[in-house]
């Protein structure tokens, strides 16, 4: 089973390469120049040319690189798995869907299904995590595919921006207009709601706004004993670290990863953005 992701999901390159992932890149522009995300860019040079003045614009996953993909996919015999960046936030996954079905009307035997994962950064990334413990565990494709559709209604993202305004002007934000301005040190708390990035709180100071992040924890999560929950964050590894310590001291969960942002999504959510991922409750 060949298993694909892109690079909305933020993992790094070291994953993709240690854990035989596919990467499909979303792309970057910036002073006239066009790159590949994880591949061609790194997150921190982006961040440098935003807090130097620049804004990057993004784009999807390039129609060609899905037909090459789809293709080969298709003329290996194997059955294939994408687990994609949320609808709402871009075209990638409609852009692949039609590529895979224009790909299957010359090659009928193509064997793949695309997931909407309806999120973003390490809430997409540790569905991709999950999937590759399960294929490495023995489960079929399918099980797997079952299995990371209950998950993604599990996921739970809440994450804090130093500035709105990147959101904004991007088109990635919804039900902002309450949450943009403001007095000075204001952060607003933000998660994910089918699929799209909603603020539903603010607060004076980065601190209040950890401590909230944590009885967010204990309120929307599952037992922790067994989870491993993310952190991302846009260039701001010390910010990411003293929350890592709250949520030690607080939660207890089995393991805390700490992850840069990457370019895409560092590209809308901008410098010092920190984000926070972990499993809900089975609805069930």
């Amino acid at each position: 089973m060949k298993l694909f992701t892109d690079s909305g999901s933020d993992l790094p390159m070291s994953f993709f390469e240690g854990h035989d992932v596919t990467l499909l890149p979303l792309r970057v522009e910036i002073g006239g120049d066009t790159y590949d995300d994880i591949s061609e860019i790194d997150s921190s040079t982006i961040f440098r040319r935003i807090r130097n003045g620049e804004r990057p614009k993004t784009s999807q996953v390039s129609p060609e690189l899905f037909t090459k993909k789809w293709e080969e996919l298709a003329k290996s015999g194997e059955d294939g798995l994408y687990i994609a960046f949320s609808s709402e936030l871009s075209g990638t996954y409609s852009t692949s869907v039609v590529i895979r079905d224009q790909v299957l009307e010359d090659h009928p035997g193509l064997d793949l299904v695309v997931i909407d994962t309806k999120g973003a950064s390490l809430g997409q990334g540790l569905l991709v995590q999950a999937a590759v413990q399960m294929r490495n565990a023995g489960k079929s494709r399918d099980e797997i595919a079952e299995a990371i559709r209950i998950l993604a209604d599990r996921v739970v993202h809440l994450f804090t921006v130093e500035d709105l305004d990147y959101l904004a002007k991007g088109g990635r934000l919804s039900k902002a207009s309450a949450f943009i301005g403001g007095l000075l040190n204001i952060k607003p708390l933000l998660h994910v709601e089918d699929g799209k990035l909603v603020p539903i709180e603010k607060y004076r100071g980065r601190k209040k706004v950890f401590q909230r992040m944590i009885s967010l924890m204990e309120e929307r999560g599952d037992s922790f004993s067994g989870q491993h929950v993310a952190i991302s964050h846009g260039d701001d590894e010390e910010a990411a670290l003293v929350l890592k310590r709250m949520i030690e001291e607080t939660i207890g969960p089995e393991s805390v990863g700490i992850y840069q942002i990457g370019s895409a999504i560092g590209a809308h959510a901008g410098p010092g953005t920190i984000a926070l991922f972990f499993f809900g409750p089975d609805p069930e």
